[in-house]
């Protein structure tokens, strides 16, 4: 039987299956405790009639096994949108069948549809073979920048 890989826009009834794949996320990244996402979050963030996240799912023999979250950002420099990659995960057991690929392959095909001017992600500067991988398509690190966060009471604090 030949693999199949497909991709598809996910919809509110993925949205139970998009949770567990955050959660397998978290763990590969030794962060689960960070998980606070319920299913709820999920339905009303990524499938709201306003959501301004998109999230997508890969498929093999009609099998979810990986997903991706993504949303539009501006780049002021180039003055066009980009395509900004939150989350890419593909189940351990379905990683060399091309999925990760396709997924990134998927999301470069609609920043060039959408006319975007970049499409960026981010990823751990441990996880050598999300780096390895993201080489071998040609993508550059931008190791000059560096990402600052507030978050939780820091936020409420800073905000107030």
């Amino acid at each position: 039987m030949t693999n199949k890989i497909e991709i598809r826009k996910a919809t509110v009834n993925d949205a139970a299956t998009i949770l567990k794949f955050i959660t397998e996320l978290a763990i590969y990244e030794k962060q689960e405790s960070e998980v606070k996402a319920t299913l709820e979050h999920i339905e009303n963030s990524l499938f709201a009639q306003d959501a301004t996240v998109h999230s997508i799912i890969c498929m093999l023999n009609n099998e979810p096994i990986g997903f991706a979250v993504y949303f539009y950002n501006y780049s002021t420099w180039l003055g066009k949108h980009g395509l900004y990659l939150e989350d890419l995960y593909v189940s351990p057991e379905y990683r060399k069948v091309g999925a990760g690929k396709a997924i990134l392959k998927y999301l470069a095909k609609l920043a060039v549809e959408k006319k975007c001017g970049r499409f960026e992600w981010c990823v751990l500067d441990w996880n050598e073979p999300a780096i390895e991988f993201y080489k071998s398509i040609g993508a550059n690190a931008q190791d000059e920048w560096v990402i600052y966060r507030l978050t939780g009471k820091a936020l409420e604090a800073f905000a107030r």
